[in-house]
């Protein structure tokens, strides 16, 4: 098994925010595009459950974990039934509020680097 790094699994988290911020960006732009579909991308736990991280049992009585490869999935949003006379399925209240769950995420993740980031400072000055 090999380590798990901090700023790695940041990075990726970053990685994974832009590419969700451009899909809402994406489905704000074609609001009024007939036709469209609105997209998503798939939660960044199943991105975590992709990844070769796992949990290793030192006792019997504990769980495992699974991994697999990691990535990004972008697919249409299945679950919406306000879909448009024109075939429209974006519904820009649901995209404003993503996005502002992309912005708490993203502040999030920077506080938490930039925490770690002063802790291995002052650890190295010692």
């Amino acid at each position: 098994m090999e380590p798990v790094s901090l700023f790695d699994l940041a990075a990726q988290q970053s990685r994974w925010l832009a590419v969700r911020q451009s899909a809402v960006a994406s489905n704000v732009a074609n609001a009024n595009t007939p036709g469209y579909v609105a997209v998503d991308v798939e939660p960044f736990e199943k991105v975590l459950d992709k990844t070769g991280v796992r949990m290793a049992a030192t006792q019997a009585a504990h769980l495992t974990g699974q991994g697999t490869q990691s990535g990004f999935a972008v697919s249409e949003q299945q679950d919406d039934p306000s879909v448009l006379p024109s075939g429209n399925s974006v519904s820009l209240e649901d995209e404003l509020l993503k996005a502002g769950d992309i912005r708490r995420q993203f502040e999030l993740n920077a506080a938490i680097v930039k925490a770690f980031h002063r802790m291995l400072m002052l650890t190295s000055k010692s």
